[in-house]
Protein backbone atom coordinates (compact mmCIF):
# COMPACT_ATOMS: atom_id res chain seq x y z
CA UNK A 1 0.00 0.00 0.00
CA UNK A 2 0.88 3.53 -0.88
CA UNK A 3 1.62 5.67 2.01
CA UNK A 4 -0.37 9.18 2.01
CA UNK A 5 -0.37 11.93 0.56
CA UNK A 6 -2.67 11.27 -2.06
CA UNK A 7 -1.52 11.58 -5.27
CA UNK A 8 -4.63 13.66 -6.10
CA UNK A 9 -3.60 14.47 -10.28
CA UNK A 10 -2.86 10.95 -10.84
CA UNK A 11 -7.05 10.12 -8.98
CA UNK A 12 -8.70 13.04 -10.52
CA UNK A 13 -6.60 14.55 -13.47
CA UNK A 14 -5.43 17.79 -13.67
CA UNK A 15 -8.03 19.67 -13.78
CA UNK A 16 -10.34 17.49 -11.18
CA UNK A 17 -7.28 17.76 -8.57
CA UNK A 18 -7.69 21.52 -9.07
CA UNK A 19 -11.31 20.95 -7.86
CA UNK A 20 -10.23 19.39 -4.77
CA UNK A 21 -7.83 22.08 -4.67
CA UNK A 22 -10.47 24.90 -4.42
CA UNK A 23 -13.33 22.74 -2.35
CA UNK A 24 -10.65 22.60 0.18
CA UNK A 25 -9.97 26.31 -0.44
CA UNK A 26 -13.55 27.38 0.16
CA UNK A 27 -13.98 25.28 3.05
CA UNK A 28 -11.21 26.81 4.69
CA UNK A 29 -12.58 29.97 3.72
CA UNK A 30 -15.48 29.63 4.84
CA UNK A 31 -14.35 28.26 8.29
CA UNK A 32 -12.64 31.67 8.99
CA UNK A 33 -15.29 33.64 7.98
CA UNK A 34 -17.48 31.22 10.40
CA UNK A 35 -15.04 31.98 12.97
CA UNK A 36 -15.13 35.52 12.78
CA UNK A 37 -11.89 35.85 11.18
CA UNK A 38 -13.49 38.52 8.64
CA UNK A 39 -13.59 40.77 11.38
CA UNK A 40 -10.69 43.03 12.03
CA UNK A 41 -12.37 44.57 14.92
CA UNK A 42 -11.93 40.50 16.42
CA UNK A 43 -8.96 40.39 15.58
CA UNK A 44 -7.07 43.05 16.90
CA UNK A 45 -8.67 42.67 19.78
CA UNK A 46 -6.55 39.43 20.72
CA UNK A 47 -3.64 42.27 21.05
CA UNK A 48 -5.59 43.81 23.89
CA UNK A 49 -6.76 39.89 25.63
CA UNK A 50 -10.30 40.85 24.92
CA UNK A 51 -11.01 38.54 22.73
CA UNK A 52 -8.36 35.49 22.41
CA UNK A 53 -10.64 33.54 19.07
CA UNK A 54 -7.60 33.91 16.90
CA UNK A 55 -5.62 31.86 19.36
CA UNK A 56 -7.96 29.44 20.26
CA UNK A 57 -8.97 28.74 16.71
CA UNK A 58 -5.48 28.83 14.73
CA UNK A 59 -3.71 27.01 17.60
CA UNK A 60 -6.90 24.31 17.34
CA UNK A 61 -6.31 23.83 13.81
CA UNK A 62 -2.31 23.53 14.46
CA UNK A 63 -2.29 20.69 17.13
CA UNK A 64 -5.17 18.62 15.54
CA UNK A 65 -3.52 18.61 12.63
CA UNK A 66 -0.14 17.71 14.23
CA UNK A 67 -1.73 14.89 15.64
CA UNK A 68 -3.66 14.07 13.29
CA UNK A 69 -0.33 14.20 10.80
CA UNK A 70 2.19 12.21 13.23
CA UNK A 71 -0.39 9.44 14.31
CA UNK A 72 -0.42 8.86 10.88
CA UNK A 73 3.17 8.36 10.27
CA UNK A 74 3.07 6.32 13.68
CA UNK A 75 0.81 3.80 12.27
CA UNK A 76 2.66 4.01 8.68
CA UNK A 77 -0.53 5.78 6.84
CA UNK A 78 1.41 8.90 6.05
CA UNK A 79 5.02 9.28 4.93
CA UNK A 80 6.04 12.73 6.40
CA UNK A 81 9.36 13.03 4.30
CA UNK A 82 6.42 13.35 1.52
CA UNK A 83 4.97 16.33 3.00
CA UNK A 84 6.60 19.49 2.50
CA UNK A 85 7.62 21.74 5.39
CA UNK A 86 8.94 25.09 4.68
CA UNK A 87 12.62 25.35 5.21
CA UNK A 88 14.17 27.82 8.34
CA UNK A 89 15.87 30.89 7.19
CA UNK A 90 16.58 31.95 10.90
CA UNK A 91 17.04 35.76 10.58
CA UNK A 92 14.67 36.77 7.87
CA UNK A 93 11.95 35.17 9.46
CA UNK A 94 12.43 36.74 12.46
CA UNK A 95 12.52 40.26 10.72
CA UNK A 96 9.32 38.94 8.40
CA UNK A 97 7.52 37.79 11.14
CA UNK A 98 7.57 41.00 13.02
CA UNK A 99 7.00 43.34 9.81
CA UNK A 100 3.66 41.43 9.97
CA UNK A 101 2.97 41.46 13.47
CA UNK A 102 3.13 44.81 13.48
CA UNK A 103 0.72 45.24 10.05
CA UNK A 104 -1.80 42.38 11.43
CA UNK A 105 -2.28 45.04 14.86
CA UNK A 106 -2.19 48.07 12.74
CA UNK A 107 -4.45 46.73 9.88
CA UNK A 108 -6.34 44.17 12.05
CA UNK A 109 -5.63 41.27 9.34
CA UNK A 110 -3.27 38.73 8.44
CA UNK A 111 -3.02 37.92 4.73
CA UNK A 112 -5.17 35.42 4.79
CA UNK A 113 -7.83 36.57 6.60
CA UNK A 114 -8.18 39.92 4.81
CA UNK A 115 -8.89 38.01 1.49
CA UNK A 116 -11.59 36.71 4.12
CA UNK A 117 -12.72 39.92 4.51
CA UNK A 118 -12.56 41.30 0.73
CA UNK A 119 -14.38 38.20 -0.44
CA UNK A 120 -16.75 39.20 1.62
CA UNK A 121 -16.67 43.08 0.30
CA UNK A 122 -15.69 44.80 3.50
CA UNK A 123 -13.85 47.72 3.12
CA UNK A 124 -11.09 47.59 5.04
CA UNK A 125 -10.23 43.98 3.78
CA UNK A 126 -9.88 45.09 0.68
CA UNK A 127 -7.86 48.23 1.33
CA UNK A 128 -5.26 45.22 3.29
CA UNK A 129 -5.43 43.03 0.48
CA UNK A 130 -4.27 46.00 -1.87
CA UNK A 131 -1.46 46.97 0.47
CA UNK A 132 -0.31 43.25 0.34
CA UNK A 133 -0.36 43.26 -3.16
CA UNK A 134 1.83 46.48 -3.27
CA UNK A 135 4.01 45.37 -0.24
CA UNK A 136 4.50 41.69 -2.89
CA UNK A 137 5.25 44.51 -5.82
CA UNK A 138 8.01 46.46 -4.12
CA UNK A 139 9.48 43.56 -2.28
CA UNK A 140 10.10 41.90 -5.93
CA UNK A 141 11.83 44.94 -7.12
CA UNK A 142 14.17 45.47 -4.30
CA UNK A 143 14.88 42.43 -2.99
CA UNK A 144 17.74 42.41 -4.84
CA UNK A 145 19.36 45.07 -2.88
CA UNK A 146 19.26 42.52 0.12
CA UNK A 147 19.37 39.29 -1.37
CA UNK A 148 22.22 38.16 0.96
CA UNK A 149 20.71 38.62 4.29
CA UNK A 150 17.31 37.16 2.45
CA UNK A 151 18.87 34.09 2.00
CA UNK A 152 20.88 34.09 5.04
CA UNK A 153 21.27 31.44 8.41
CA UNK A 154 19.64 29.01 5.95
CA UNK A 155 18.66 25.90 8.47
CA UNK A 156 17.03 23.44 6.24
CA UNK A 157 13.90 21.53 6.82
CA UNK A 158 14.37 22.49 10.95
CA UNK A 159 11.67 21.53 13.41
CA UNK A 160 10.89 21.42 17.03
CA UNK A 161 12.85 17.82 17.50
CA UNK A 162 15.53 18.99 15.37
CA UNK A 163 15.97 22.00 17.98
CA UNK A 164 15.25 20.26 21.17
CA UNK A 165 16.90 17.01 20.27
CA UNK A 166 13.65 15.21 21.61
CA UNK A 167 11.38 12.31 19.93
CA UNK A 168 9.19 13.23 18.12
CA UNK A 169 6.48 12.12 20.25
CA UNK A 170 7.29 14.02 23.58
CA UNK A 171 7.23 17.03 21.09
CA UNK A 172 3.96 16.43 19.93
CA UNK A 173 2.46 15.50 23.27
CA UNK A 174 4.65 18.94 24.94
CA UNK A 175 3.26 21.00 22.22
CA UNK A 176 -0.50 19.97 23.09
CA UNK A 177 -0.04 20.35 26.59
CA UNK A 178 1.13 23.93 26.12
CA UNK A 179 -1.65 24.79 23.97
CA UNK A 180 -4.14 23.56 25.77
CA UNK A 181 -2.50 25.92 29.09
CA UNK A 182 -2.55 28.70 26.53
CA UNK A 183 -6.29 28.13 25.82
CA UNK A 184 -7.54 28.08 29.50
CA UNK A 185 -5.36 31.03 30.02
CA UNK A 186 -6.53 32.93 27.13
CA UNK A 187 -10.04 32.48 28.98
CA UNK A 188 -9.00 33.90 32.03
CA UNK A 189 -7.72 36.68 29.75
CA UNK A 190 -10.72 37.18 28.27
CA UNK A 191 -12.70 37.68 31.67
CA UNK A 192 -10.60 39.92 33.16
CA UNK A 193 -9.59 42.42 30.10
CA UNK A 194 -12.86 41.43 27.72
CA UNK A 195 -15.36 41.29 30.47
CA UNK A 196 -16.00 37.69 28.62
CA UNK A 197 -18.33 35.17 30.71
CA UNK A 198 -16.81 31.77 30.10
CA UNK A 199 -20.18 29.77 31.32
CA UNK A 200 -22.34 29.85 27.81
CA UNK A 201 -18.89 27.91 26.44
CA UNK A 202 -19.84 24.39 25.19
CA UNK A 203 -18.99 21.63 27.85
CA UNK A 204 -17.70 19.46 24.91
CA UNK A 205 -14.85 21.59 24.35
CA UNK A 206 -13.18 19.82 27.78
CA UNK A 207 -14.28 16.72 25.82
CA UNK A 208 -12.30 17.47 23.12
CA UNK A 209 -8.57 18.59 24.97
CA UNK A 210 -8.82 15.31 26.40
CA UNK A 211 -9.26 13.74 23.16
CA UNK A 212 -6.06 16.02 21.54
CA UNK A 213 -4.13 15.11 24.81
CA UNK A 214 -4.62 11.15 24.44
CA UNK A 215 -3.76 11.28 20.87
CA UNK A 216 -0.75 12.72 21.24
CA UNK A 217 -0.47 10.47 24.44
CA UNK A 218 -0.52 7.50 21.34
CA UNK A 219 1.52 9.15 19.43
CA UNK A 220 4.32 9.00 21.74
CA UNK A 221 3.47 5.36 22.88
CA UNK A 222 3.30 4.57 19.34
CA UNK A 223 6.61 6.15 18.34
CA UNK A 224 7.61 6.89 14.60
CA UNK A 225 8.41 4.46 12.62
CA UNK A 226 12.10 3.34 11.85
CA UNK A 227 14.46 3.17 8.97
CA UNK A 228 13.95 -0.17 8.89
CA UNK A 229 10.13 -0.55 9.99
CA UNK A 230 9.87 1.86 6.24
CA UNK A 231 11.86 -0.31 4.18
CA UNK A 232 9.98 -3.42 5.75
CA UNK A 233 6.83 -1.87 4.50
CA UNK A 234 7.89 -1.41 1.02
CA UNK A 235 10.09 -4.53 0.67
CA UNK A 236 8.49 -6.81 -1.11
CA UNK A 237 7.74 -4.43 -3.66
CA UNK A 238 11.43 -2.54 -3.98
CA UNK A 239 12.38 -6.07 -3.98
CA UNK A 240 11.37 -6.58 -6.96
CA UNK A 241 12.67 -4.06 -8.46
CA UNK A 242 16.51 -5.10 -7.17
CA UNK A 243 16.24 -8.57 -8.49
CA UNK A 244 14.96 -7.21 -11.94
CA UNK A 245 17.69 -5.06 -11.77
CA UNK A 246 15.71 -2.29 -12.43
CA UNK A 247 17.72 0.29 -10.74
CA UNK A 248 21.23 -1.33 -11.45
CA UNK A 249 22.16 1.44 -13.84
CA UNK A 250 25.73 0.09 -16.57
CA UNK A 251 28.79 2.53 -16.09
CA UNK A 252 27.95 3.80 -19.24
CA UNK A 253 24.88 5.33 -18.63
CA UNK A 254 26.22 7.22 -15.42
CA UNK A 255 28.83 9.06 -17.60
CA UNK A 256 26.21 9.88 -19.73
CA UNK A 257 23.92 11.32 -17.38
CA UNK A 258 26.97 13.20 -15.64
CA UNK A 259 27.32 15.31 -18.91
CA UNK A 260 23.80 15.80 -19.31
CA UNK A 261 23.61 19.57 -18.56
CA UNK A 262 19.18 18.95 -17.94
CA UNK A 263 20.16 16.27 -15.05
CA UNK A 264 21.67 16.96 -11.89
CA UNK A 265 23.87 13.93 -10.69
CA UNK A 266 24.37 13.30 -6.95
CA UNK A 267 26.86 10.34 -6.69
CA UNK A 268 26.93 8.79 -3.38
CA UNK A 269 30.48 6.46 -2.39
CA UNK A 270 29.43 5.05 0.66
CA UNK A 271 32.75 2.97 0.65
CA UNK A 272 35.32 3.58 4.04
CA UNK A 273 37.41 6.63 3.54
CA UNK A 274 40.64 4.41 2.51
CA UNK A 275 39.17 3.04 -0.60
CA UNK A 276 37.70 6.24 -1.26
CA UNK A 277 40.82 7.61 -1.20
CA UNK A 278 42.27 5.61 -3.46
CA UNK A 279 40.41 5.84 -5.93
CA UNK A 280 37.30 7.60 -6.74
CA UNK A 281 34.49 9.37 -9.33
CA UNK A 282 35.24 13.14 -10.15
CA UNK A 283 32.68 15.09 -7.68
CA UNK A 284 31.64 11.82 -6.01
CA UNK A 285 30.59 12.49 -2.51
CA UNK A 286 32.44 10.11 0.01
CA UNK A 287 29.23 9.71 2.65
CA UNK A 288 29.83 6.10 4.64
CA UNK A 289 26.90 3.71 5.01
CA UNK A 290 26.50 4.38 7.90
CA UNK A 291 26.15 8.19 7.25
CA UNK A 292 23.41 8.09 4.56
CA UNK A 293 20.57 8.79 7.30
CA UNK A 294 21.80 11.57 8.19
CA UNK A 295 21.71 13.41 4.56
CA UNK A 296 18.26 12.53 4.02
CA UNK A 297 16.47 16.06 4.47
CA UNK A 298 19.67 17.54 2.32
CA UNK A 299 18.60 15.52 -0.35
CA UNK A 300 14.62 15.81 -0.06
CA UNK A 301 15.82 19.69 -0.68
CA UNK A 302 18.03 19.01 -4.21
CA UNK A 303 15.66 19.99 -7.34
CA UNK A 304 13.53 17.98 -9.07
CA UNK A 305 16.39 17.03 -11.84
CA UNK A 306 18.48 15.32 -9.27
CA UNK A 307 19.58 11.73 -9.60
CA UNK A 308 21.16 10.11 -7.26
CA UNK A 309 23.34 7.45 -7.85
CA UNK A 310 24.97 5.28 -4.71
CA UNK A 311 28.17 2.98 -5.35
CA UNK A 312 30.35 1.08 -3.20
CA UNK A 313 33.21 -1.48 -4.33
CA UNK A 314 30.55 -4.21 -5.87
CA UNK A 315 27.06 -3.90 -5.00
CA UNK A 316 26.69 -4.37 -2.02
CA UNK A 317 26.71 -1.68 0.56
CA UNK A 318 25.49 0.67 -2.52
CA UNK A 319 22.42 -1.82 -2.41
CA UNK A 320 21.99 -0.72 1.08
CA UNK A 321 22.65 2.61 0.46
CA UNK A 322 19.57 2.44 -1.82
CA UNK A 323 17.29 0.68 0.34
CA UNK A 324 17.77 4.06 2.74
CA UNK A 325 17.29 6.22 0.31
CA UNK A 326 13.96 3.86 -0.71
CA UNK A 327 12.67 3.93 2.61
CA UNK A 328 13.35 7.93 4.07
CA UNK A 329 11.58 8.30 -0.13
CA UNK A 330 14.62 10.07 -1.83
CA UNK A 331 13.27 9.94 -5.69
CA UNK A 332 15.55 9.15 -8.61
CA UNK A 333 17.65 6.45 -6.69
CA UNK A 334 20.27 4.26 -8.31
CA UNK A 335 23.32 1.67 -8.06
CA UNK A 336 25.88 1.83 -9.93
CA UNK A 337 25.82 -1.81 -11.32
CA UNK A 338 29.11 -3.20 -10.69
CA UNK A 339 30.23 -0.40 -8.17
CA UNK A 340 33.98 0.89 -8.62
CA UNK A 341 35.19 -2.29 -9.35
CA UNK A 342 33.01 -2.15 -12.79
CA UNK A 343 33.99 1.44 -13.62
CA UNK A 344 37.50 0.99 -12.99
CA UNK A 345 37.39 -2.57 -15.77
CA UNK A 346 35.81 0.17 -17.99
CA UNK A 347 37.34 2.82 -18.03
CA UNK A 348 40.61 2.07 -16.42
CA UNK A 349 43.81 1.99 -18.97
CA UNK A 350 46.71 -0.85 -18.76
CA UNK A 351 48.14 0.39 -15.66
CA UNK A 352 45.64 0.63 -13.52
CA UNK A 353 43.54 -2.54 -14.50
CA UNK A 354 46.80 -4.85 -14.56
CA UNK A 355 47.13 -4.35 -10.84
CA UNK A 356 44.09 -6.54 -10.46
CA UNK A 357 43.85 -8.38 -6.67
CA UNK A 358 42.30 -11.85 -7.51
CA UNK A 359 41.98 -12.63 -3.47
CA UNK A 360 39.51 -9.60 -3.15
CA UNK A 361 36.53 -10.61 -1.18
CA UNK A 362 32.53 -9.20 -1.55
CA UNK A 363 32.29 -5.65 -2.04
CA UNK A 364 36.08 -4.80 -1.43
CA UNK A 365 38.45 -2.95 -3.97
CA UNK A 366 39.84 -5.71 -6.27
CA UNK A 367 42.65 -3.17 -7.64
CA UNK A 368 45.82 -2.43 -5.99
CA UNK A 369 46.66 1.02 -6.28
CA UNK A 370 50.39 2.37 -5.55
CA UNK A 371 49.20 5.21 -3.66
CA UNK A 372 46.04 7.14 -2.75
CA UNK A 373 45.02 10.00 -5.17
CA UNK A 374 41.83 9.88 -5.13
CA UNK A 375 40.17 11.11 -8.74
CA UNK A 376 43.37 12.11 -10.45
CA UNK A 377 43.28 9.32 -12.31
CA UNK A 378 42.04 9.40 -16.16
CA UNK A 379 39.52 7.05 -15.08
CA UNK A 380 38.19 9.22 -12.46
CA UNK A 381 36.91 11.59 -15.48
CA UNK A 382 36.54 9.30 -18.88
CA UNK A 383 35.84 11.68 -21.92
CA UNK A 384 31.90 10.19 -22.58
CA UNK A 385 33.02 10.44 -26.72
CA UNK A 386 35.86 7.97 -26.02
CA UNK A 387 33.74 5.01 -25.08
CA UNK A 388 30.86 2.92 -26.82
CA UNK A 389 28.54 0.86 -25.30
CA UNK A 390 25.39 -1.04 -25.69
CA UNK A 391 23.38 -0.65 -22.52
CA UNK A 392 19.46 -0.70 -21.38
CA UNK A 393 18.87 2.87 -20.32
CA UNK A 394 16.76 3.05 -16.76
CA UNK A 395 17.41 6.28 -15.08
CA UNK A 396 13.74 8.03 -15.63
CA UNK A 397 13.05 11.13 -13.16
CA UNK A 398 10.16 10.94 -10.97
CA UNK A 399 8.26 13.67 -11.02
CA UNK A 400 8.63 15.54 -7.18
CA UNK A 401 5.78 17.99 -6.17
CA UNK A 402 6.73 21.59 -6.17
CA UNK A 403 6.81 23.55 -2.83
CA UNK A 404 4.01 25.15 -1.95
CA UNK A 405 3.68 28.84 -0.07
CA UNK A 406 3.60 29.36 3.81
CA UNK A 407 0.84 31.52 5.29
CA UNK A 408 -1.05 32.66 8.42
CA UNK A 409 -4.42 31.37 7.40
Amino acid sequence: MTPFPLPLAEMFGHWGSYVVYLFIGLAFGAVLELSGFGNSRKLAAQFYFKDMTVLKVMFTAIIVAMVLIFGATALGLLDYNLIWVNPTYLWPGIVGGLIMGVGFVVGGFCPGTSLVAAATLKKDGIFFVLGVLTGIFFFGETVQYFAGFWNSSYMGRYTLPELFGLPTGIVVLGVVVMALLMFWAGEKLEAKYGEADSKPAPKWRYGAAAALFLGAAAVLLIGQPTIAERWAAIASEKNVVLQERAVQIHPGELLDIIHDTKIKVVMLDVRDEVDYNLFHILDARHIPLEEVPDHIEEFHFEPANTVFVAMSNDEEAATEAWKILQAESVPNAYILEGGINNWIALFGDDDLTSNFNAGAGKDELCYIFDSAIGDRYDAAEPDPHAHEFIFVPKVKLELKRAPTSGGCG
